[in-house]
């Protein structure tokens, strides 16, 4: 009787596991089968719908708890990392565990790094003896992470590095792929590839996804048939955007924004892979984020339409640090009460914006805010009539719905100090984003002055050509595909200055942040201002970073604080070692 009830538990758990990126999981859930027929174009929206899944980087190198592929050759010698696989015995790894702190944390599906840069692999691979097999551990992590995951309803995907570091025929070796080898042979490297991800698919598919990275020297010519290999020997996999140099076209199913969430995209699916702690594989004592940092990292995901993939590292034991199972567990109980306004659900019809973000399902649109910055929230209009609203935080909510903006407010002692979340019930379905970016901010009622930048010209300390098309446009005022106008080289103190032509009275400048990833690389930007480029004075230094600065610039006058300082040029810089590159950028003031 009990063998009977373990096979159907394990069977009910196998079968959910396959429905999670399947037809019927949509059925399940109360909606209906999507119209389209294409099973990689339904995989693709279901796992659109899941939102939340767990990275896992392990190896041996978590012995030492340094970086994973990228700390051999640079803080530990290579002979010596290569050999730390001898050492490896994880005996307290347990794949079950592993996949119920995943599922208690609210995840929907799981990748993990079967094979690093490192080039050790984390499976019985036929193809090379450098794997875990020939450990002192002797098991195949990949296979038990597979069971469990279908056994307990978690999609599993695996994460493949495209570059070997440590294989004698791919042309680059360590640290960083700095190197090259003597004798490199790419033909047959790409063999030796296509077999190791053949065994992946066919020994423990079906699965989620194929995450490719770094895929250093391999183009189109050699990757296109490398996913049409993929795609041939599992028609509904999905696969990320890192599986070859696209040089200009997209590449697979989804992009990849790099411990940063990305910018709102509702064209092209994407995925933020970000870390739990700093380091990707295991760390001592590394600095975790607190709860706020991951609730409010997974609701902007969700909100800019993007899945989040949350990193843990595991310990050399076999254990997912004790800490982090907590931290997760947080953010489980957190969906447990909230999780409607994250899975299932499309970012919009409100643009991210300094305050917070939106998503949206069917009628009903969550407004998430983060950061109020008065006594009431403004958004931008919608075209659908507000039928009410409610606080699903705690509160009484109140709005008020004009032609051009949306009122809303809720009491200061209500606020949640993670995610105020209001629910807005529509009169109908959501139709499209709202009809602008945001509402109507003091530099559109003129609280500035006048836009005096159009025909300003600039300067960069330095420029990037390769990653500078846009350069023009940075005082414009147009919106351009790309997430940034200019790049300048990584240098110490990098800026532009900014010639206005005339001198004028300056009163604010709105600065808009790159839009597509490592906006925190403005985490000091600072605004000064001169009249003749020889003395500059500071009038305003970040205090973090976002999309969007609104930069008052004022002055002290006989000890009072008055709107307005004369220059005729600004420098807009950073006061670190960094690159420095901004979507756009609008004076305004008046003529002196």
């Amino acid at each position: 009787m009990q063998k009977r009830r373990r096979f159907s538990l394990t069977l009910r758990g196998a079968l959910a596991a396959l429905c999670l990126f399947s037809p019927g999981l949509l059925r399940a859930q109360g909606n209906p089968a999507p119209a389209v027929s294409d099973p990689h174009q339904q995989a693709l929206e279901r796992w659109q719908k899941t939102r939340f899944g767990m990275f896992i980087h392990w190896g041996p190198v978590s012995i030492k708890g340094t970086e994973i592929g990228w700390s051999r050759g640079a803080q530990i010698p290579r002979e010596e990392y290569d050999n730390l696989y001898k050492q490896f015995n994880p005996v307290q790894f347990n794949a079950e565990e592993w996949v119920r702190v995943a599922k208690e944390a609210g995840m929907k599906y799981m990748v993990f790094t079967t094979k690093h840069h490192d080039g050790f692999c984390m499976w019985n691979t036929k193809q090379t003896d450098f794997n875990v097999m020939r450990s002192p551990f002797g098991r195949d992590v990949v296979k038990e992470l597979s069971e469990a995951c279908k056994k307990q309803g978690i999609a599993f995907g695996t994460y493949h590095s495209v570059c070997d570091w440590h294989h004698p025929d791919f042309p680059l070796g360590s640290p960083g792929g700095s190197t090259r080898k003597p004798n490199p042979n790419l033909e047959r490297y790409m063999e030796y590839l296509r077999k190791q991800v053949t065994e992946l698919i066919q020994n423990y598919g079906p699965l989620s996804t194929m995450w490719f990275d770094v895929p250093q020297e391999v183009g189109p010519e050699l990757g296109k048939p490398l996913v049409e290999m993929v795609r041939k020997l599992q028609p509904d996999i999905l696969i990320n955007n890192r599986a070859y140099g696209g040089r200009g076209e997209p590449v697979g199913d989804y992009e990849t924004p790099e411990q940063t969430i990305g910018a709102f995209n509702n064209k092209r699916p994407w995925e933020t892979c970000m870390t739990i702690c700093q380091q990707w594989a295991w760390k001592p004592n590394d600095n975790m984020k607190s709860f706020a940092q991951c609730i409010q990292t997974l609701v902007r995901t969700a909100g800019g339409d993007g899945n989040l993939l949350f990193n843990v590292g595991p310990m050399p034991d076999g254990r997912i640090e004790p800490r982090q199972v907590e931290r997760l567990k947080e953010m489980g109980d957190w969906l447990k009460k909230y999780g409607e306004t994250i899975y299932d659900t499309r970012g919009g019809p409100f643009f991210p914006d300094k305050w917070g973000c939106s998503t949206y399902r069917g009628d009903k649109v969550y407004v998430h805010v983060m950061q109020w910055s008065g006594a009431e929230l403004l958004l931008p209009a919608l075209e659908q009539r507000i039928g009410s609203a409610r606080a699903l935080t705690g509160g009484n909510v109140t709005f008020r719905q004009e032609k051009e903006a949306i009122h809303v407010w809720l009491p200061e002692a209500n606020r949640d100090a993670v995610d105020s979340i209001i629910e807005l019930q529509l009169a109908g379905p959501v139709k499209g984003m709202a009809k602008s970016k945001r509402a109507p901010t003091a530099f559109d009622r003129g609280d500035y002055g006048k836009w005096i930048s159009k025909d300003a010209t600039y300067e960069a300390s330095s420029i990037e050509p390769q990653w500078s098309s846009n350069e023009k446009k940075l005082l414009s005022g147009e919106e351009y595909e790309g997430g940034y106008c200019f790049h300048t080289k990584e240098e110490a103190n990098p800026s532009i200055v900014i010639a206005l032509g005339r001198t004028a009275v300056v009163k604010g400048i709105e600065i808009v942040n790159r839009q597509d990833m490592h906006q925190n690389r403005a985490r000091t930007l600072t605004v000064w201002v001169s009249k003749d480029k020889q003395e500059w004075r500071q009038v305003w230094k970040a205090e973090k970073t976002q999309d969007v600065w609104e930069v008052p610039v004022t002055e002290f006058v006989a000890g009072i604080q008055q709107a307005g300082v004369a220059a005729r040029y600004i420098k807009i810089g950073l006061q670190e070692k960094n690159y420095l590159h901004l979507y756009s950028v609008k004076v305004y003031g008046d003529a002196e």
